[in-house]
């Protein structure tokens, strides 16, 4: 049973949105339902309500909304893509007002691409029409799946109980995730830092700055960026999956070092906090 809040004794709810080529929605399930949620995967068209009507779902319902990993309709066009696409042309206003709400939306590794995609981050002036950024391919041009170490640099709505300053072991896996701007890379940069954005960056084991060397920043993004919020800190993307090391044995020097819980759980934990 997920825990009970003060908002009318029901339980807090996340929906874990997928479409076909989406994967880690059990993981993320399992990561939310372990801290109280009452978590559980929605296909977008039970949003849309394309489907049987007892299988509908409003996404106002939920507390989160959690875009999973994966390779979502193959990759086709750009990671990520024609996801964002599909939610912007059968839920934009619905998408707006969840936003505009306040409430909570986070996009993990394929996610983060969608939400960039989507125009929702960075999301400097809201939502925007075309995509401010790209999560372009991995400088050395291949897939990385591997541990790495990011430091919680800023506070969002979702990282609000977690320690400034922190660093984590969490892994990536991904052939598209260095994060740039383009030719307004200094004009996004200056922003990004002036609005408290960066909320994550690859780092070195003991918290220094990755400085873009490979493997510590494993595709090149620009400022070691591991991940960033909107503006008002309601919305986070990031490449590393903290669903994927909930459990102490989760971590690659489990044996070496002793944890009490992944360090991913901590995620999940200052999100139910934020609902509270």
């Amino acid at each position: 049973m997920g825990w009970r809040g003060s908002q009318g004794g029901a339980e807090v709810k996340a929906c874990i949105l997928l479409i076909e080529g989406t994967n880690c929605e059990d993981d993320a399930l399992a990561a939310f339902k372990k801290v109280g949620f009452d978590a559980e995967k929605v296909h977008l068209k039970q949003l849309t309500k394309d489907c049987v009507k007892e299988r509908h779902r409003t996404l106002s319902d939920y507390d989160i909304l959690f875009l999973p990993g994966g390779w979502s309709a193959g990759d086709y066009i750009r990671a990520g893509a024609i996801f964002a696409a599909r939610m912007k042309s059968r839920l934009g206003g619905e998408l707006s007002e969840y936003v505009d709400d306040g409430k909570l939306v986070m996009g993990v590794c394929n996610g983060f691409q969608i939400l960039v995609e989507a125009g929702l981050l960075p999301g400097f002036d809201g939502i925007s029409e075309y995509p401010e950024a790209v999560l372009a391919i991995n400088a050395n041009g291949r897939f990385q799946c591997r541990p790495t170490y990011i430091r919680h640099d800023n506070l969002c709505q979702l990282t609000k109980s977690m320690s400034l300053g922190n660093v984590m072991q969490v892994p990536v896996a991904h052939a598209e995730g260095r994060l740039n701007f383009g030719d307004a890379n200094d004009e996004a940069l200056e922003k990004l830092e002036k609005n408290r954005q960066v909320i994550f960056r690859y780092c070195m084991p003991d918290g220094k700055d990755a400085d873009g060397v490979f493997p510590w920043n494993p595709n090149g993004a620009v400022d070691d960026i591991a991940g960033i919020s909107n503006p008002h800190g309601n919305i986070l993307g990031m490449m590393p999956h903290p669903e994927r090391v909930i459990e102490p044995t989760q971590h690659v020097d489990w044996t070496r070092k002793k944890y009490k819980e992944g360090d991913g759980l901590q995620f999940f934990k200052s999100i139910l906090e934020q609902v509270r």
